[in-house]
């Protein structure tokens, strides 16, 4: 596919079928999930896969089976995949305490970081993830873990220092697709949104 086609692709898949991806296809995203900016070259993403069945840890960790029972997206539960950038805070920090960094002040602390380069390197793992998966010809969704995400964690052996910044369900899209009340909103138009030369 063109990139742009790629990017206009791009949709929140939220049913998927159970069919599941061939691991050299998840390979392949992940691979490219990698190949992201980060600050200072700073070495501070994980992924974590979870492939057919061991997604249930993910769900059991995440929503109770009372809460199944009157889930919104059923079909999102059977994506037989499940990425999950994970974000080192503390490599930043000490990156940017080394020599070629220590001027910026960064390296005092996480405090010091008026925006966090931690999340925002993992956001664009998590956004190559996804136009990924629209080039491989699968549906994917980024939903966040909130109040779960220490269970989720826990369930999955993530180091307690480390930020998930949210999940990826990839899978293959199944036909009916319910849309949200967010998809249904109106996006802005470039004119709105494009200040050239300043606001």
């Amino acid at each position: 596919m063109q990139f742009a086609d790629v990017v206009r692709g791009r949709r929140m898949v939220r049913s998927f079928t159970d069919r599941p991806v061939d691991p050299e296809v998840v390979d392949r995203i992940c691979a490219l999930a990698a190949q992201v900016p980060a600050a200072g070259n700073t070495p501070g993403l994980d992924l974590v896969v979870l492939e057919g069945e061991q997604t249930q840890r993910y769900w059991n960790a995440s929503l109770t089976p009372e809460r199944r029972a009157t889930f919104p997206w059923p079909g999102l539960l059977i994506a037989p995949v499940l990425l999950i950038p994970v974000s080192d805070p503390d490599a930043y920090v000490e990156r940017y305490s080394e020599p070629d960094k220590a001027r910026s002040g960064l390296g005092a602390g996480q405090d010091a970081w008026s925006v966090p380069y931690w999340y925002v390197d993992s956001a664009f793992s998590a956004m190559v993830a996804l136009l990924a998966a629209v080039d491989e010809g699968l549906g994917a969704v980024f939903f966040g873990q909130f109040d779960h995400e220490p269970a989720i964690k826990q369930a999955l052996g993530i180091p307690a220092d480390r930020r998930p910044v949210g999940t990826i369900a990839i899978g293959h899209a199944a036909e009916q697709q319910r849309a949200s009340r967010s998809a249904m909103r109106p996006r802005r138009s470039l004119d709105e949104l494009v200040h050239r030369g300043g606001w």
